[in-house]
């Protein structure tokens, strides 16, 4: 285990690792999953699942055991005539040998090509869901905004629904006034005068049904006031919310795409040390070749 993998937490690594084994699975063990889907099927970060799939994917592939090449016991006990076959044997080991080593190399290198594509693949779908985000985050902006005209509106009806509010206590309070200087008027007439009586006593009834009414409408007009200052209340609370939830999603995203790029150019680097091996396999082949037709002649 690498030291990189080792400073992974456990519960991560036994998630990354069960994740990968069931797409695999799910694929009929012909080709690996991506570092992508085992990222969303993990629930774990960038660096973390590409770090361990490449271990996993090495786990799965077999290794290329080294061919020695040995001068087999038959051709020790040949005499010289036996030189032309000797020569053969050698060619073909050598040669075994070299395939084995490049396919080797040539599986890891696909491998790395490969994960360099997915995590390119992952890049470039992380950048998508940033650019989703951002313009999601420019919507709520956007209602947040219709919102705070909303509220402005809603305090402008409030504050003219209060300036109603008080408007009718006032005239409440003058239809009060008027009904007792009517009634103590209605008290001084009722001795000399019954049809002054009977038209005082109606507006008298009418001036107190005005006054029922205003009543009325004071109390309708406190309790649409009172409604539309907890639902500004509620908006407010709500607003500052998804705008908390949108910016944590945008500093992850952004974290992650970071993550992706430092590890798609270890990939570049590490591709390119395997083509410099590879190319030293070759030339230690061919020097090989040249010490075997040394030998012949001799």
């Amino acid at each position: 285990m690498s030291q990189a993998t080792s400073q992974i937490p456990a519960d991560v690594r036994e998630r990354v690792i069960a994740a990968a084994a069931e797409l695999y699975l799910q694929a009929g063990r012909e080709r690996f999953p991506t570092v992508d889907a085992v990222r969303r099927s993990s629930r774990a970060d960038m660096n973390s699942v590409t770090v361990l799939m490449r271990e996993w994917r090495q786990s799965q592939t077999t290794q290329a055991a080294p061919v020695a090449v040995m001068i087999p016991d038959a051709v020790q006990q040949a005499n010289a005539a036996a030189v032309a076959a000797m020569w053969t044997q050698a060619t073909e080991l050598a040669n075994q040998s070299l395939r084995t080593a490049q396919a080797g190399w040539e599986a890891e290198r696909q491998d790395l090509d490969d994960m360099r594509s997915e995590l390119a693949t992952g890049y470039e779908v992380q950048a998508a869901e940033l650019e989703t985000v951002k313009g999601q985050l420019a919507e709520t902006i956007a209602a947040l905004d219709v919102a705070g005209k909303q509220l402005a509106d809603s305090a402008a009806k409030l504050t003219a629904a209060v300036e109603r509010a008080n408007t009718a206590e006032a005239r409440a309070v003058e239809i009060e006034h008027r009904a007792n200087d009517l009634n103590a008027a209605l008290v001084e007439e009722r001795k000399s005068h019954a049809s002054a009586i009977n038209k005082a006593e109606q507006e008298t009834t009418d001036l107190r049904g005005q006054l029922a009414a205003a009543v009325a409408e004071l109390a309708t007009v406190k309790a649409k006031a009172e409604a539309a200052d907890q639902s500004y209340q509620e908006q407010r609370k709500a607003a500052a919310q998804e705008t908390l939830r949108v910016t944590e999603r945008m500093a992850k995203l952004e974290a992650e795409r970071d993550t992706a790029r430092k590890e798609s150019s270890a990939a570049r680097e590490e591709a390119a040390n395997l083509r410099g091996q590879n190319e030293a396999m070759k030339s230690q082949n061919s020097d090989l070749m040249k010490s075997l037709g040394k030998t012949k002649k001799v």
